[in-house]
């Protein structure tokens, strides 16, 4: 059996992923993505958002998009930042679309060039994973948005390999981002006085144990659906057997 061929017309995109991550390894790109950059640059920053308000909005989200679609190690901080910056309302919306535009993105560059070669390789185990998704694509995508449990990355990744209708893949990204972002977004407008000091900055003390029970609970109520959907199923299996 031939294996499946990607043809050069396709393989754009990835060029072009694979050039944008040479040039930003290249120029080092990832020691401006931390919180200690923040610190650096606050003053500059805030007199940016001060004076050209729309520009640094639009430049912001133009960024926080790149990061997202090149899969870069830095959504996190880009999403501090907006809180920071711009307020925890402004922030948030502006994480959130950014993060749905930049992650839809990725979706549709694998979906077009990788999806098909890919599925055709995975074998019975990703069918498994598929047959999952079309339960409940809405549901189980919404679940894995809520929870930080997966990288980023790799959620926006596996639903273009199973099939997941676009609709659904950008509604259920778009809303299940948004406890976890409004999270990221309040801390970064409480960063002011912590950015004066000396303390060390790190993304990982932001999720304490409460708000994670938190987003784990929106994560149950979500998966409801599914349950209830087998549930039904195997009570249908039982009438008729």
């Amino acid at each position: 059996v031939q294996p499946p061929q990607i043809s050069l017309c396709r393989l754009w995109p990835i060029l072009v992923l694979i050039g944008g991550l040479i040039i930003f390894v290249s120029l080092d790109g990832s020691k401006y993505l931390t919180l200690e950059s923040l610190r650096l640059y606050r003053a500059d920053l805030e007199t940016y958002v001060a004076n050209y308000t729309i520009i640094t909005l639009i430049i912001f989200a133009v960024a926080y998009v790149f990061v997202v679609v090149f899969s870069l190690p830095g959504a996190s901080v880009m999403t501090v930042t907006a809180g920071f910056l711009f307020g925890v309302v402004i922030g948030t919306g502006l994480a959130v679309v950014s993060a749905t535009a930049g992650a839809t993105g990725i979706f549709l560059v694998a979906k077009t060039t990788l999806g098909d070669p890919l599925r055709a390789r995975a074998g019975s185990s990703l069918k498994k994973m598929e047959l999952g998704f079309n339960e409940n694509a809405f549901s189980y995508l919404l679940i894995l948005r809520l929870v930080p449990l997966f990288p980023f990355f790799l959620i926006n990744l596996v639903p273009a390999f199973l099939g997941v209708n676009l609709r659904i893949y950008v509604s259920a990204t778009a809303i299940g981002i948004i406890p976890g972002t409004f999270v990221y977004a309040q801390v970064g407008a409480g960063l002011d006085s912590i950015l004066v000091g000396d303390e060390k900055l790190s993304i990982a003390t932001i999720f304490s144990g409460d708000v994670l029970a938190a987003l784990i609970g929106l994560a149950i109520l979500c998966a409801l659906p599914i349950f209830y959907k087998f549930i039904q199923a195997q009570k249908g299996k039982g009438n008729s057997a």
